[in-house]
């Protein structure tokens, strides 16, 4: 049993207090009402398919406190862009620290920023995205929670056929002992506009250092909720490094109009537990998705990653790919959901899930899944598998005078490289790279100490 989760503050008198707090209108009242009574009537886990590798043991949820709400630093203005960037958005825990955009996005009129500056200059565009519920999926109890009790929303708005030369930064720190961040990040591009985002979740400085599991915990709850007009163009890449004390819990989901592209390259590495689920919407004709999502896991670290992309529109494509790297006692449980709807003529979908297992103890399960109600398809496949380091690509890298260990590590990185590549800024993609070898480097150092071998083999 999980509850209190979903913490003891997802009741409607939290709801309306902290809608009160952030002055917001009645009708985003309204959607906190409708998710506070979903996360009540909800399950856990809405698809029975996946009901028993849903384990949420680890998470206290009765030994956080939500923030009320994120306030505006001083000197945020007078922060830095990062070089490379078209905008930069860093939120420390219930601070917004620092916000930026660059010329280039100033001009084409490009929107960065909270909901209460959203609601005042681009009202028609938030509700547009979001009022109904229409952003987040339904069914899922987690997503709710955020839409419930957020303190902060972050619009990002780009207009009409503006295309952005760098990415639109978004960065939050969190792990103070005892405290949870529940936010939201809406997404609205127009008719063939063209943009890249990349979010980073990173532990904020002093805080959730420890692995102490008697010290207390913390907790990221997060949406990024997708709207791509007809034409447009989207690269989202993510990487989580939290603390090892914190538990994540982000959703997201897209709409994807006609001749819409949208592709996703996530990593997750750190936290104590972390939680993600995908949902992709292809409504318009031609719409397409690419995702690409990667777990490092070790120590007693649990990943579980879901996705679903519905092909509704005719001659749509998905392609989609999530691997995983368990190493110690970490597990990981991928799941997806291909399902092609009746209007869906033309769909080519394809669904990979793989994990690699770095020890004896480290588990994975891969769960995919097709529903198909349109035989009209180009292609409908999936595939998966969890195994050990292949030991014949060991011996051929040996045979070339690499040693052992350096053959293992090799594969072990390239195996994950397919989301590292994605990564927009090069300081990004190299911080990274520099985090999944101090993975494999804590991992086999563990392994040495204990005498056993890196290897499941």
């Amino acid at each position: 049993m999980t509850d209190p989760l979903l913490l003891a503050a997802a009741t409607e008198a939290t709801a309306r207090q902290r809608s009160r707090t952030l002055e917001e209108p009645d009708w985003l009242l309204d959607e906190r009402l409708d998710a506070v009574r979903r996360v009540a009537e909800l399950p856990n886990e809405s698809n029975t398919l996946w009901t028993t590798y849903l384990d949420l043991r680890a998470v206290k949820f009765g030994e956080v406190e939500p923030y009320e709400a994120v306030g505006l630093a001083a000197d945020a203005a007078r922060a830095p862009l990062p070089e490379g960037a078209a905008a930069f958005l860093h939120v420390r825990e219930d601070r917004i620290v620092a916000r930026a955009l660059s010329p280039e996005a100033q001009a084409a009129g490009v929107f960065v920023g909270p909901f209460a500056e959203a609601l005042r200059d681009r009202p028609d565009v938030l509700r547009a995205v979001v009022e109904g519920g229409r952003s987040l999926p339904g069914d899922d109890r987690f997503g709710q929670v955020a839409r419930a009790l957020s303190a902060i929303g972050i619009l990002v708005h780009v207009p009409d056929g503006v295309e952005l030369s760098g990415p639109i930064v978004l960065r939050w720190s969190v792990g103070a002992p005892g405290r949870a961040l529940v936010s939201r990040t809406v997404v609205s591009l127009g008719a063939g506009a063209r943009a890249g985002l990349l979010e980073e979740l990173e532990a904020v400085d002093g805080a959730g250092t420890t692995a102490d599991p008697e010290a207390p915990q913390s907790q990221w709850w997060g949406t990024m909720e997708v709207a791509l007009g007809d034409g447009a163009t989207l690269d989202v890449a993510g990487e989580q490094d939290l603390g090892p004390r914190t538990a994540s819990f982000v959703t997201r989901q897209a709409t994807v109009g006609d001749d819409a592209i949208l592709r996703w390259a996530l990593a997750q590495v750190g936290g104590l537990f972390a939680k993600s689920r995908i949902d992709n919407h292809l409504v318009g004709r031609g719409g397409r998705v690419h995702q690409a999502e990667i777990a490092f896991g070790g120590g007693s670290q649990l990943f579980d990653l879901s996705s679903y992309t519905r092909h509704i529109g005719r001659d749509t494509t998905g392609d989609l790919l999530v691997k995983g790297v368990f190493q110690d006692r970490a597990r990981g449980h991928l799941k997806g959901l291909i399902a092609i709807e009746r209007s869906a003529h033309g769909t080519d979908s394809y669904l990979g899930e793989f994990g690699m297992l770095l020890s004896k103890k480290a588990r994975s399960v891969t769960i995919p899944s097709l529903e198909i109600d349109q035989p009209d398809v180009r292609r409908a496949s999936h595939a998966s598998s969890v195994a050990p380091i292949d030991e014949s690509q060991v011996f051929y890298l040996m045979t070339r005078g690499v040693p052992m260990e350096e053959a293992r590590k090799a594969i072990t990185l390239a195996f994950l490289e397919p989301v590292v590549a994605r990564i927009p800024l090069p300081d990004a993609q190299q911080r990274l790279r520099e985090l999944l070898e101090a993975k494999w480097a804590e991992g086999h150092g563990r392994a040495v100490a204990a005498g056993e071998e890196s290897s499941a083999a």
